[in-house]
């Protein structure tokens, strides 16, 4: 009968719990009245009700107020890394950092759907 050593699940175990608690000490808090100065870049689109983009095809262009800050953050990092395809927002996106993603979610998550999108009016 082998015998089994525990050290390598001992260290394989004390390295994913030091991953783990890494990865929430990053986690990126985003800020409303921060993304109020950086909403600039999203209002000529989404702040039209009823709007359509048209290249490279005709896509409806949402209106984000109410949406949940989570969802608009990803979706935002998954324009930024390709896994959205839309050439204008991955362009957008790519101009983003993290804090700014967060922040433009907790934004338009502070509106209602009703409420205007657009703060420069």
């Amino acid at each position: 009968m082998k015998k089994l050593s525990i050290l390598p699940h001992v260290a394989v175990t004390t390295a994913l719990a030091f991953a783990g608690s890494v990865a929430q000490g990053d986690e990126v808090k985003g800020n409303a009245a921060a993304g109020n100065a950086k909403v600039w870049l999203c209002i000529g689109c989404h702040s039209i009700p009823g709007y359509r983009a048209d290249y490279p095809m005709t896509y409806k262009v949402p209106m984000l107020g109410g949406q949940n800050a989570a969802y608009i953050s990803s979706a935002l990092a998954a324009y930024k890394n390709g896994e959205r395809k839309h050439p204008t927002m991955r362009s957008i996106a790519a101009s983003l950092s993290d804090q700014d993603m967060a922040d433009l979610g907790e934004y338009y998550a502070a509106q209602t759907a009703s409420s205007p999108n657009n703060p420069l009016k």
